[in-house]
């Protein structure tokens, strides 16, 4: 049986991970002695934020018809998957980012982590996105992606001033 997941998990899923992403920030920031590169960590941490607070915002807006549930799903094991997803922040089996940093990492090393991270995020909604059926929200994922695409924008330009 194929699981079919709703707007409003979507949503749930990209504030855990938009979670996990200010957090990473967060604990860059904090082990980066550089006052420069402290700053543009804590203000990516800001931005995803607000994506947070984006997503949130989009997740309420939702029609009752985009928060029916599309499963049958007693165990709660899509709910469960959702969560896994969200906190390997988009892809099975990987420490979510902020568990991998040592203090040690540079800060070109920062902004190609985050970079992956944020491509992955990317890849993850959209193939979430061709799961969800139109009349559950799908315009709403494409929003989420063009966030997401926006971060990789930053990421770049901070890298592409430090070459």
């Amino acid at each position: 049986m194929s699981i079919t997941f709703n707007a409003d998990e979507i949503f749930e899923m990209a504030i855990e991970i938009e979670r996990n992403g200010a957090k990473f920030y967060r604990k860059a920031a904090d082990n980066s002695s550089d006052p420069e590169t402290k700053k543009m960590l804590t203000s990516l941490a800001e931005m995803e934020d607000g994506h947070e607070k984006t997503f949130l915002e989009m997740r309420e807006s939702l029609n009752e018809l985009e928060k029916e549930e599309n499963t049958f799903d007693p165990e709660g094991e899509a709910e469960m998957y959702l969560q896994s997803m969200a906190s390997a922040h988009g892809y099975e089996g990987k420490k979510s980012l902020d568990e991998t940093l040592t203090g040690n990492e540079s800060r070109e090393e920062i902004l190609r982590a985050a970079l992956g991270a944020e491509k992955n995020s990317v890849a993850f909604y959209l193939g979430i996105k061709d799961i969800v059926p139109q009349k559950a929200g799908k315009d709403k994922v494409q929003n989420i992606i063009r966030e997401e695409m926006s971060h990789i924008q930053t990421l770049n330009k901070a890298l592409a001033s430090i070459r």
